[in-house]
């Protein structure tokens, strides 16, 4: 039976939890062979979604997908011996030894690796032995993949795995992501962080209030701003848009946080014109950045809000 390229489905989703939607009519599609993320603040309704999919939670409205099956209860164990979940935080019995904690969930599954393979995989044979009680944070993080992939999986979910991490251990579990991926695996990650998905993801759903408001790669979502540059600013005083707007190269502006963020082209050219237009308002200046343009300012641009505003 030929494989469907589709790997996960969404059609429609909603969640509700009294008055909240958390999940409002939202629609996915995650190739096979991909990493996709979903990107967006807290309370935008990604780990309700990836629970959903995962089948932790049944929606109110709407069908789900996995692999061209529905979660069913006739298809349900068959579905969770093909995916493997990483939690944001995981928390395992702390006298329990890495070896063991992977050995555990190994046997969860018929088919899978071997205890050995995983942990040298996630670089744990220095704490084969240790408790989990001793490990560090990225050493727990990079323990709950082991346990995600000790399955074998064909599909990975994971939900804010590096939340917390110092940067080496975050390029550690990345390394890790990306090998998955290169052996043909399907990745769903969630994540706020604008740097982990433009490495990760070959597709991205820019998620607010339940819905997806933006899809593409990092690539052609950025160059949906049609600026490749970010001037930010502080002032004395109100400066009107429009003054900025006359400036060449200035493509639209934005106010947030107390600040002026101006996305442009010819960056240079942009600000001596800003400048100008300052002094000739005659207003002073507190603060200047810039920089090139990110996911964060793509969702800011959309929302008038960053991505670690809940």
């Amino acid at each position: 039976m030929s494989q469907p390229e589709v790997a996960l489905r969404a059609r429609g989703l909603v969640k509700r939890y009294g008055k909240l939607t958390a999940v409002d009519g939202l629609d996915l599609e995650v190739r096979r062979g991909e990493c996709f993320g979903l990107l967006g603040p807290n309370g935008a309704g990604k780990t309700t979604t990836v629970e959903m999919l995962e089948g932790l939670h049944a929606p109110d409205a709407g069908t789900i997908e996995i692999l061209g099956e529905r979660w069913t209860r006739a298809t349900a164990d068959r579905l969770r011996e093909r995916i493997g979940i990483a939690l944001q935080e995981t928390q395992f019995p702390e006298k329990l030894t890495v070896a063991e904690i992977v050995r555990l969930f190994r046997s969860f599954y018929a088919r899978g690796r071997t205890v050995d393979e995983v942990v040298a995989l996630l670089e744990l044979e220095a704490k084969r032995g240790a408790r989990f009680a001793k490990l560090s944070g990225g050493q727990k993080q990079r323990l709950a993949l082991a346990c995600a992939l000790v399955g074998d999986p064909d599909v990975l979910f994971l939900d804010e795995p590096t939340t917390g991490l110092d940067p080496q251990a975050r390029l550690q579990l990345w390394a890790v992501v990306e090998r998955f991926v290169d052996r043909g695996g399907t990745v769903l990650i969630t994540t706020h962080y604008m740097e982990e998905a433009a490495r990760l993801c070959d597709r991205v759903a820019i998620v607010d209030r339940g819905r997806v408001i933006a899809l593409g790669t990092p690539a052609e979502l950025i160059a949906s701003l049609g600026a490749d540059q970010v001037v930010e600013l502080e002032l004395t005083g109100e400066l009107p848009d429009a003054a900025l707007l006359a400036v060449d190269g200035v493509r639209h502006v934005a106010r947030r946080e107390g600040r002026v963020v101006v996305h442009a082209t010819h960056v240079a050219r942009v600000v001596a014109g800003v400048l100008a237009a300052i002094e000739g308002a005659g207003l002073g200046l507190t603060h200047l950045e810039t920089h090139a343009a990110t996911l964060e300012d793509v969702f800011v641009h959309l929302t008038g809000r960053g991505l670690r505003e809940g």
